[in-house]
């Protein structure tokens, strides 16, 4: 074999690893397309979902207010269909809102069609009849237009409880899908079918052959979409031969509501792109690889001696995968020489590639594991923090136990400041993964306002003179920002608003203590501690009559088209969640003064706990009746409430601890957990029990829950978060039984 073929051979050696791995690398971005294609139909299918249950629950806030409005609590019929047209036209997307009577008979419909219609054998209005304050939902083709719709209907009770009407909004889906489809550039299908197998919405293009109405129950598709918990996606192939992957949205709301949201696309359609790019990825590695091999055979022809050695040794290295190799200068003059060059430019050039690959590798793999976070975070956020408070509490237990041995001591600690650690985690994987709607933080309420400042002054404009006075020292609070900023901005409006020829408005912070005679705009005292937040105006002011109802939804003073009468109801929903409270001052010509109360921390950040510990401790006497649905938890909890001087009754669910209540023991104190199985959380344990008994006090613990805790009306309670340790169960045990009685 000749000098020139041999190293021609190393030269295509060399070349032909790096070759490999561009190759393979080419082929594992097909496959990653294609991965990630098949992903983003059952995540389009679930934005879908998320966007439908955002609109359940606005209709939800509509029925609130309708239901709330004068408008409807008449008996003529024509009255009432005439405001319901006109709430209707704001909401194009129902096709109808109607109110029937508690006997199913329809009484008045936005459509005005007189029509008589009994729908006692709707099954929405057979499930809606046993709510409150909640919405039913059943996906039906309408009566009156006949299109498919999503039926979301609202029990109106009176103060007595008793029925008095059902408010029905009809939704359309045929819209909702059309919406969703132009967004999806009408790349993929979009499928809505009931529990029954009916089709709702069928896709628009020529593949799909059942027609709006239909039914698919028994096919494979329909299985696939009704199983609880089954794949992600599906191959279906069609009576044509044509095969579709679908995708079905697992929203535990939706599929409650009986509707099944698929969204799908041709499989040749899917892996095509794909296909493509690999195709014209290595056809141009193929056509540079033969254009170096090209230019290398004629570079080899003229080859000789120590230079070809050189370039042999170089082409070895490579071949074993070196990307390191270099040949050292210096260089020979003419096309050896530049072949020395090119060979090191190239080596470099791969090693650099290399490592951009191995990066991207990692940041890949990085990102799908916060993807995964993200979903499995909401599910094991509960359970994980369970666990946490068992490990985090008997490590307590051990270190005190094995404070004679310093290394059992030790590891005992270790395992404490491991369980912290842990609830940490927790704690920062559900801010990433967004699962808490309301979001309250401990903030300084002077410092969030102040950076709300140029925003404020922007939307007065300059013919409005804004002064901003806050405090020193003020209280922490526990307050969602987000919401606050839009409170305080829907406040800042308002005022503008009424001073169009210009005037004063000024925004103050400070700390205040309320009484019994300190009442809201309800009527309602609640004594205690608050961080107060007003906003004045020089403004026209309000009338008696106008003030009584300015927080009534959809009241306004505004003309026609220039406010919706929500944002005051709002600004007082908002404070009302947060365990606050509003009070309002105004007069004609004379300006207002709104004045929101946000609660103060019991206990601030970074308060030395170790004194209340030295108090509770040994102090504890009382019965506490605990309700925990976590075996171990409950154990330890029991146990460390025994040590700490309580007798304790222990139940594992809400039935079972109302059992207990309606005897006559002596209790002074319910500890529930606020997510428990059985159908009754901590929150309507505590109002059923606060019925039973009025001076018992309440302390919720939580490791994690979808929504935020709604302490019930009338009920002061505290919120222990899980895990904790022996001082703060003491110390918010001591808190919570200190309270003052209802």
């Amino acid at each position: 074999m000749s000098l020139r073929t041999r190293l021609l051979i190393l030269v295509i050696a060399a070349m032909l690893v790096p070759a490999i791995l561009v190759g393979l690398r080419f082929v594992q971005n097909r496959a990653s397309e294609i991965d990630a294609a098949l992903a983003n139909l059952a995540a389009s299918a679930d934005d879908i979902a998320a966007d439908l249950d955002e609109k359940i629950q606005g209709t939800a806030q509509l029925h609130y207010g309708l239901a709330r409005a004068r408008d409807l609590d008449t008996r003529d019929k024509a009255a009432c269909s005439a405001f319901l047209s006109d709430v209707r036209q704001e909401y194009p997307q129902f096709t109808g809102i109607l109110t029937i009577d508690p006997d199913g008979s329809l009484f008045c419909d936005s459509l005005r069609t007189n029509r008589t219609l009994d729908l006692n054998d709707r099954g929405y209005f057979k499930q809606v009849k046993g709510l409150t304050g909640v919405v039913a939902v059943e996906p039906v083709f309408g009566r009156l237009t006949g299109l498919s719709v999503l039926q979301i209907a609202y029990p109106v009770r009176s103060e007595a409880g008793a029925l008095k009407l059902v408010l029905l909004a009809s939704f359309n889906l045929n819209k909702f899908v059309e919406f969703h489809d132009k967004r999806l550039l009408a790349e993929k299908d979009i499928l809505l079918v009931d529990a029954k197998g009916t089709v709702l919405a069928a896709p628009k293009g020529g593949g799909w052959s059942e027609p709006v109405g239909g039914s698919i129950a028994g096919s494979d598709l329909f299985r696939f979409a009704a199983a609880p918990d089954g794949e992600p996606f599906r191959e279906v192939t069609d009576r044509e031969g044509r095969t579709q992957i679908w995708g079905v949205a697992r929203s535990p709301s939706i599929r409650k509501a009986g509707l099944y949201i698929l969204v799908g696309r041709s499989k040749d359609g899917l892996v095509a792109a794909a296909n493509r790019r690999l195709y014209e990825d290595l056809a141009i590695l193929a056509v540079a690889s033969l254009l170096l091999l090209a230019g290398l055979w004629i570079l080899t022809t003229v080859s000789i001696g120590r230079q070809v050695g050189r370039l042999a040794t170089m082409a070895k290295r490579l071949g074993r995968g070196d990307l390191s190799a270099r040949i050292p200068e210096p260089h020979p003059g003419g096309e050896l020489g530049g072949l020395m060059t090119l060979l090191n430019s190239t080596a470099e050039s791969l090693e650099q590639q290399r490592a951009a690959i191995a990066d991207l590798s990692h940041k890949l793999s990085q990102s799908q594991k916060m993807e995964a976070m993200g979903q499995l975070t909401g599910g094991v956020a509960h359970d994980f923090n369970n666990l946490l408070t068992v490990i985090l509490g008997n490590s307590e237990h051990l270190a005190d136990r094995l404070a004679g041995n310093k290394e059992l001591h030790r590891i005992a600690g270790d395992i404490a400041t491991a369980a912290e650690r842990g609830s940490d985690l927790t704690r920062s994987l559900l801010a990433f993964a967004r699962k808490q709607p309301l979001r309250p933080r401990e903030i300084d309420i002077a410092e969030q306002v102040t950076g709300m400042k140029q925003l404020l002054r922007r939307t007065l404009g300059e013919h409005i003179e804004s002064s901003f006075t806050f405090a020193p020292d003020l209280w922490l609070a526990s307050v969602d920002p987000g919401q606050l900023a839009t409170a305080v901005l829907n406040l800042v409006l308002n005022a503008r608003d009424a001073m169009p020829d210009g005037g004063k408005l000024a925004v103050e912070a400070r700390n205040a203590s309320l009484g019994e005679s300190d009442l809201d705009v309800n009527g309602e005292a609640r004594p205690g501690d608050y961080v107060m937040l007003a906003v004045k105006d020089t403004g026209a002011g309000m009338s008696s009559e106008v003030l009584g109802r300015a927080f009534e939804p959809f009241f306004t003073t505004k003309e026609v088209g220039k406010g919706t009468g929500l944002g005051l109801s709002m600004v007082y929903g908002f404070v009302q969640q947060s365990g606050g409270l509003v009070q309002m001052q105004s007069e004609p010509g004379r300006g207002s003064t709104i004045r929101l109360f946000f609660p103060r921390l019991a206990t601030p950040p970074g308060e030395d706990l170790r004194p209340a510990q030295a108090t509770v401790t040994h102090a504890g006497h009382e019965t506490v009746l605990l309700v925990e649905d976590d075996d171990m938890v409950r154990a330890y909890v029991e146990n460390e409430l025994r040590t700490l001087g309580y007798r304790v009754i222990a139940t594992s669910n809400g039935p079972a601890a109302l059992e207990v209540l309606r005897q006559p023991e002596d209790i002074q104190l319910l500890f529930t957990d606020v997510v428990m199985p059985g159908g009754m959380f901590g929150p309507e344990l505590a109002k059923q029990a606060a019925e039973l008994r009025p001076d018992l006090k309440v302390l919720f613990t939580s490791g994690y829950s979808q929504d935020p805790v709604k302490t019930p009306d009338g009920i002061n309670a505290r919120i222990l978060t899980k895990p904790f340790k022996r001082q703060e169960l003491a110390a918010m045990l001591r808190s919570a039984l200190s309270e003052p009685s209802r």
